[in-house]
């Protein structure tokens, strides 16, 4: 059988090799380790999610850095780190991850460092009307660092269970028409004309066991935004990490949840408590119908990706989002449209700029996960994963670093929240294609391994 491992060449480039795996005398064909990190928060941080800064009182689950480190026979490492903070930006991420390659021996190239996109923890990015809070900041990077470091080393012999599950009842195209040509964000959309873009289903579940059968380690993706604390106006790592962390006490392991592409998927009709059931429904059932993956190897690859800061007519950015925020938040259109002209008038100068982010891609058996360092649209999701030579690809959005939302020609056409020009929203129009032209290319270095 053979394996695929990766080296890292300079800071440039992951290229593929291939090892002939031997005979039955080699070590266990897979070892896993899993650990979950809680992270210090309190009342005075403020909450990402919003236009302005809020805080809140008290708390509802754990927020959490989540680290699954696996290894194959061949001595190849990866690690999938998820942390329950809206984004990261890759000044954050860069030194924890050059830590981990320092101390736990594992490459750069082969640490994906993901966020959930919580809208319900504090603030670790500088957008909107707020900036990040550099005491949480700290306590992501020793977070992620710790989590690693224990998962690393509870490494143990494991068996690789996957299943490619479905859940199409939690979230929906949330970027719908309406009646007067706009797209919808925010406010009533009574006048709505049809959605403008697909739904994910795709629930995967990754799962690692023991030779006993004991659960050591579960990821699971599905590509919504992470909005909805349970219980209240809590911290919380919303729905999908309460879900996680209930399916963890009841099933044992540890469990690390992964956000699909979602750039333009919401929970919109279902409340919080219930979508929580639904997803953990979901996961156990892919769980119950997952099949062993004979023989898993592991690979990695980390690419620069270069992009432009987009170019912008400032009038008609101001009569978009006037236009809007008058029409559908009577009340609140002042303020709301000032943080826009602020994060413009920043932006103005920089059209034009080229920027570096990183994209990823590692390979689990017959899985691959994709990173994608912003908020990607769903349709480029799906297209990526239809382009892609490996059936079983699933999307890791904001992994690595964060760009603001990536949305395709289409969407920048129609217009809207996700591409008014902003902190959250400022790569030029094309850049999301030109992300799966760069993962496929990737992914085909790959095929016949």
């Amino acid at each position: 059988m053979q394996c695929v491992c990766t080296v890292l060449l300079g800071s440039l480039l992951c290229v593929s090799l291939v090892v002939q795996s031997s005979d039955a005398t080699e070590p266990a064909a897979l070892r896993v380790g899993a650990a979950a990190v809680a992270l210090q928060a309190d009342d005075a941080m403020v909450i990402a999610g919003g236009i302005g800064p809020r805080t809140v009182q008290g708390q509802e689950g754990e927020l959490r850095a989540t680290a699954v480190v696996l290894a194959d026979r061949q001595g190849t490492k990866v690690a999938v780190v998820s942390c329950d903070v809206l984004m990261l930006t890759r000044d954050l991420v860069d030194p924890v991850v050059a830590e981990i390659e320092s101390t736990c021996g594992i490459p750069g190239a082969h640490v994906l460092v993901h966020t959930t996109h919580t809208h319900h923890a504090p603030s670790t990015v500088r957008v909107h009307g707020y900036d990040r809070d550099a005491t949480f900041c700290r306590e992501v990077q020793r977070g992620i660092l710790q989590a690693v470091r224990q998962a690393d080393e509870q490494l143990t012999d494991a068996a690789f269970y996957f299943q490619r599950g479905q859940e199409a009842t939690v979230g929906q195209n949330s970027r719908m028409l309406l009646a007067d040509n706009t797209i919808y964000w925010v406010g009533s959309y009574d006048d709505q004309v049809r959605p403008t873009g697909p739904f994910d289903p795709d629930l995967p579940v990754l799962a690692f066991r023991s030779p006993a059968g004991k659960n050591l380690a579960l990821i699971f993706g599905h590509s919504t935004h992470t909005i909805g604390a349970l219980t209240g106006n809590f911290r919380s790592p919303a729905f999908y990490g309460m879900a996680a962390q209930s399916i963890e006490r009841e099933l044992g392991g540890t469990v690390c949840f992964l956000q699909g592409a979602s750039g333009s998927t919401h929970r919109l009709n279902v409340e919080p408590p219930e979508a929580a059931q639904r997803i953990e429904t979901a996961v156990r059932t892919a769980l119950a119908e997952a099949t062993l993956q004979p023989q898993p190897c592991l690979a990695a690859a980390k690419i620069p990706f270069s992009f432009r800061v987009r170019q912008f007519d400032e009038d008609t950015e101001e009569a978009a989002v006037t236009a809007y925020c008058t029409k559908r938040i009577p009340g609140g259109a002042e303020g709301v449209i000032d943080v826009f002209r602020t994060m413009r008038k920043e932006l103005a100068p920089l059209q034009g700029q080229e920027r570096t982010t990183w994209l990823q891609a590692l390979r689990i058996g017959d899985v691959v996960l994709v990173g994608v360092p912003a908020e990607y649209f769903t349709g480029l999701g799906v297209e990526l994963k239809r382009r892609s030579p490996f059936p079983q690809t699933f999307i890791a959005e904001l992994s690595n670093d964060w760009i603001g939302y990536l949305p395709d020609r289409e969407g920048h056409r129609l217009g809207g929240y996700q591409v008014w020009t902003g902190f959250h929203s400022y790569a030029e129009p094309g850049t999301g294609e030109r992300v799966i032209e760069a993962v496929v290319d990737l992914l085909e270095q790959w095929r016949g391994s």
